[in-house]
């Protein structure tokens, strides 16, 4: 018997919201494997661009043709099959659309791909509300979470709520140039498949319209539509048959939990091993400090969503790995380490170094900690607290053995 895939009359159509270096990597690996995958989804990929007007540099190969005008990146990625702004120098396929606008974009695409500064996300949401299709289903490249003294909020969370679909979350390891670079890595994508998306033997659906279980394992508020049987189904298959390539190795697990705090609190562990560096220890040292770092982080998830966190997932990618580079070479641990040297403040490497713009590992760490001390536990996460000491200058980096005396 012919599996429900085999014979559906209808393909995904996919979009990328967002064209950064990130965002056009994405778009580049998922493009190339919509075309070697036409039975399931349709050729071309929308990539949404932010529009702006920008002059190709002296050294492009498209120079001498496009000449010293400004003209409008989504006319360059079109024509020239690059982003020259934000991805230079990386051909792109041919089926990777670049669309202004972000309606038309978004448009009867059935896979909503969203890899864009999560600063970002809300005002995007709200202006593609009602404008996709009811049965669409997201995957969220944005590290990160929202923490308030309240309530920790997945982003693959809040874009599935306020958009009434389901939103799984893709993070790993990765480091967007060498990607696109096809520089081999692996990635993790959790994505929940929900009940109402299961197919049967017979292909048909399963519960109709069900209220799927949120991150907390509750029945959530929304109602899903189910994607039509008219599509291939919508599961782990397929979702790895959209984003694996040769370059970039996906494994496929159901905790979004898991996979989005992994990649949020990791940004914490970085500040700490960056503190450990400028200090002038050495990499046993920051090992030290990296166990202790996923200890907390295990322990946090376990302690506020405990019904559907596995502690497996923090052998995937989006777990060690992710810590590993994060606290060896990414820009947390690379400005922390800065600080230390220098023998100033983290706002002050901010002021001079990053022009203003901020390091997630700071709000992540005071929004962490708010959280924390909102119920009374910040002494079961003593690396967490003392980071935000270091950040307020209430702890001192030569203290921090002292956490590891008193475990």
């Amino acid at each position: 018997m012919a599996r429900p895939s085999d014979s559906a009359p209808r393909k995904h159509k996919v979009t990328v919201v967002g064209s950064g270096n990130w965002g056009t990597t994405v778009a580049k690996l998922v493009a190339e494997n919509t075309q070697e995958h036409p039975d399931i989804f349709e050729e071309d990929v929308q990539m949404w661009v932010y529009e702006e007007n920008v002059t190709i540099p002296s050294d492009s190969p498209h120079h001498a043709a496009a000449g010293d005008q400004p003209r409008k990146l989504t006319e360059v990625i079109n024509t020239y099959h690059e982003n020259v702004k934000y991805l230079p120098k990386i051909p792109l396929p041919p089926n990777v659309v670049a669309n202004p606008s972000l309606v038309d974009a978004v448009k009867d695409s059935s896979i909503l791909i969203f890899n864009l500064p999560h600063e970002f996300i809300g005002n995007v949401c709200k202006q593609i509300k009602g404008h996709i299709l009811p049965y669409a289903r997201g995957i969220s490249c944005i590290k990160g979470v929202t923490v308030t003294e309240d309530k920790v909020e997945l982003i693959c969370d809040y874009i599935g709520e306020t958009l009434g679909i389901y939103c799984g979350a893709l993070s790993g390891a990765n480091i967007a140039n060498e990607i696109a670079n096809e520089l081999w890595c692996e990635t993790t994508i959790a994505y929940n498949t929900p009940p109402c998306d299961q197919r049967g033997k017979d292909g048909e659906n399963g519960a109709n319209g069900d209220h799927y279980r949120d991150s907390r394992g509750q029945i959530s508020k929304t109602q899903l539509t189910p994607v039509p049987q008219e599509y291939p189904p919508l599961e782990h298959d397929v979702l790895y048959k959209l984003f694996n390539r040769p370059y970039f190795t996906v494994s496929m697990v159901s905790d979004v939990v898991g996979v989005s705090l992994a990649g949020a609190l990791k940004n914490i562990v970085a500040l700490a091993c960056g503190f450990i560096e400028g200090h002038g220890w050495n990499m046993t040292a920051k090992t030290a400090v990296m166990r202790r770092g996923m200890l907390e982080t295990i322990q946090f998830c376990q302690e506020f969503f405990p019904e559907t966190v596995k502690e497996m997932t923090f052998w995937e990618s989006a777990g060690w790995s992710d810590m590993i580079v994060s606290c060896t070479s990414a820009r947390n641990w690379r400005y922390s380490k800065m600080a230390v040297e220098r023998g100033v403040s983290l706002q002050e490497i901010e002021r001079t170094e990053l022009n203003g713009q901020k390091l997630q590992g700071i709000s992540t760490t005071k929004e962490v900690m708010s959280f924390l001390k909102a119920r009374g536990v910040q002494d079961k996460y003593p690396l967490f607290k003392a980071v935000e000491g270091i950040v307020d200058g209430t702890f001192e980096v030569k203290d921090i053995p002292v956490l590891f005396r008193h475990q």
